[in-house]
């Protein structure tokens, strides 16, 4: 039997920085049996690079649970979605959404994303402090998600309630009412929806799409997609934009190169991205058969975690891992995963980060950090904190 690693005697230090620890099992070899914080059952955790990239795409890993007996909170409370299907259900799924998210649509939202980057600023900057979470990395990504789906805009500061306890909840339970909540929430939405008719939202197109076959999405599909729609469209890019300011701002360096050079700044969010990207580790995949990965032998059934943060730093792909360089060399890096569930709001996230960062950077040139960010989320799927205090 392999050692059973408890992340959990790292103590709150791993929570803060769990790099450190990674770098250490990666040294021992790129794949190990862990036991998560607060988490009682035993997975296998991959914290190679090469290893990650071939474990992503890996269809003997499968994401729906139900295959092996396993089911989500999510999918037992709102409805499947496109992190716990396989094909050809996830490649049925994905083919209907993809018909209304398009890398046009995005592109589309440009205009838009900066009117509300400019207004949150607008509202932000005469105040010369604030908590950045709060006045810009959290409405803006919000709103344009909102916007996009057809949240009604009375519905979102409960909505923001009831998607942050689902994700990083602040107490035992919460995140079960946090579930339900949502479940009901999106049935009335979609509802309303229903009845309403055409109203050029992409939730109205999801309910309305329908392939060349006939084939439509379910009440639990549709459910299920808006879920991951609002939730992965707007929570990972809350904290790509706070990590990627709060990393630049401790790299005075690095930011003095990225003022006298915005042609740098694509370059820079991909470097956010694998240094100190917004997803730690992938959700849950289950060894579908006996499989193994770098020599070491995993059980049918096995639950299995991608460790994203640790790959995006691990030496053999990134000489000196630990280095924030927004000239370098990011190619490969798997923050939006890889494979067939590659993050489809890649584009957005990407279009919102580098909007609020060149905005934030050209309108506050004596930006500075204004003590201490506030406290690191829980467990180890979103990597980021829930305040970052600036000045300017």
């Amino acid at each position: 039997m392999a050692e059973v690693i408890d992340l959990g005697e790292f103590g709150e230090g791993f929570r803060e920085n769990p790099h450190p620890v990674y770098a250490r099992l990666r040294e021992q070899g790129p794949v190990h049996r862990v036991r998560l914080p607060d988490w009682q059952s035993e997975v296998w955790l991959v914290v190679g690079h090469e290893e990650a990239r071939a474990a992503l795409a890996d269809q003997r890993l499968v994401k729906d649970g139900t295959k092996i007996g396993v089911k989500s909170l999510e999918e037992e409370l709102i409805g499947k979605n496109l992190l716990a299907t396989d094909p050809p259900q996830h490649t049925r799924l994905r083919g209907l959404i993809s018909r209304a998210f398009t890398m046009r649509r995005v592109e589309e939202l440009r205009p838009r994303i900066q009117r509300i980057t400019d207004d949150l600023l607008d509202a932000m900057l005469p105040q010369g402090r604030a908590d950045l979470v709060e006045s810009l990395a959290y409405p803006l990504p919000l709103t344009v998600i909102c916007e996009l789906l057809g949240v009604p805009e009375m519905d979102r500061v409960e909505f923001r309630k009831m998607s942050t306890e689902a994700i990083a909840p602040t107490s035992p339970g919460k995140e079960v009412d946090a579930f339900v909540a949502l479940g009901a929430y999106f049935t009335d939405l979609i509802e309303d929806k229903r009845r309403a008719g055409p109203s050029g939202d992409l939730l109205s197109e999801l309910i309305r799409t329908t392939a060349e076959d006939g084939d439509r999405l379910s009440p639990d599909e549709l459910r299920g997609m808006a879920f991951i729609l609002l939730i992965a469209g707007h929570e990972t890019t809350v904290n790509l934009i706070t990590s990627g300011v709060h990393t630049l701002l401790a790299h005075p360096g690095q930011l003095t190169a990225l003022r006298a050079d915005m042609t740098l700044l694509d370059g820079a969010v991909e470097e956010m991205l694998r240094h100190e990207g917004p997803v730690e580790t992938a959700t849950f995949r289950y060894a579908a058969e006996p499989v193994e990965i770098a020599g070491v032998h995993i059980e049918q059934g096995d639950p299995v975690m991608v460790g994203l943060a640790a790959a995006n730093r691990d030496a053999s792909r990134y000489p000196a891992p630990d280095t924030f360089d927004i000239r370098r060399d990011t190619r490969g890096h798997v923050a939006f995963g890889h494979g067939i569930h590659f993050c489809l709001g890649a584009p957005l996230a990407r279009l919102e980060a580098r909007t609020a960062i060149r905005s934030l950077l050209e309108r506050a040139p004596d930006l500075a950090l204004d003590g201490a960010p506030g406290e690191w989320l829980p467990g180890v799927l979103i990597r980021g904190v829930r305040s970052l205090p600036v000045r300017w």
